[in-house]
């Protein structure tokens, strides 16, 4: 038996309610295997009242959450430079001893995420963007902004987004990393519902405080 969350829209900061569901674990590397424990994971969360439920991540059986994915999902830059959400992510990591690394934009996903010198740096003190830099914490901030600034480019994949209620990512454990897509798409529908998705995207400030549910000074 395995545990993951499901991300589920909340009309309250920070927009995302998460249950931890446990379900029956299929051992493999293997497209197939992680498929069979994502309809297992699907299967258990139903049992709580989560249905309409969408896999976000490269394993998933479904195109749409395939190219919702952070090593699918491209964003343009101001430059008009295309990279992956994955990329931009990895790419933007200020560390106490290096970074960012900004070469990482134009590789691909896989190789942005292993690339050796994230492991080597030391502490992630900032992450640096587009000439805006963001704080370390809160942890996920930079991550979720960036994957729905990414997401904002896509008014396709918006609407499709927005008939399911709940979201996973099989390779997502919680106890090794924060940030997570399927949370990212969660948030993201929680705001188009609330109508607010456009004001919270329109600078860094209304961003964290919208998140931290404070006003804007």
């Amino acid at each position: 038996m395995a545990k993951r969350p499901v991300f589920a829209p909340d009309k309250k900061p920070p927009f995302v309610r998460e249950l931890e569901v446990e379900f029956k674990w299929h051992p493999g590397l293997s497209r197939s295997q992680a498929q069979k424990s994502i309809a297992e994971l699907h299967h258990s969360a139903n049992q709580h009242g989560l249905e309409n439920l969408l896999e976000i991540s490269s394993k998933s059986s479904t195109p749409l959450g395939n190219n919702l994915s952070a090593f699918h999902l491209m964003l343009k830059d101001q430059a008009g430079q295309q990279m992956s959400v994955e990329c931009a992510y990895q790419g933007s990591k200020v560390f106490e001893q290096g970074g960012p690394y900004t070469d990482l934009y134009q590789t691909s996903s896989r190789e942005a995420r292993q690339d050796e010198r994230l492991r080597t740096s030391g502490r992630i003190i900032a992450f640096e963007f587009q000439g805006t830099r963001w704080p370390a914490t809160p942890t996920t901030a930079f991550y979720d902004w960036l994957y729905l600034d990414a997401l904002k480019q896509h008014p396709e994949l918006q609407q499709q987004l927005l008939d399911f209620d709940g979201f996973t990512d099989i390779a997502f454990n919680p106890e090794k990393s924060a940030a997570c897509q399927a949370r990212c798409a969660a948030m993201f529908v929680a705001l188009v519902r609330l109508g607010q998705f456009d004001e919270t995207l329109r600078s860094q400030e209304a961003f964290l405080k919208r998140m931290q549910n404070q006003p804007e000074v």
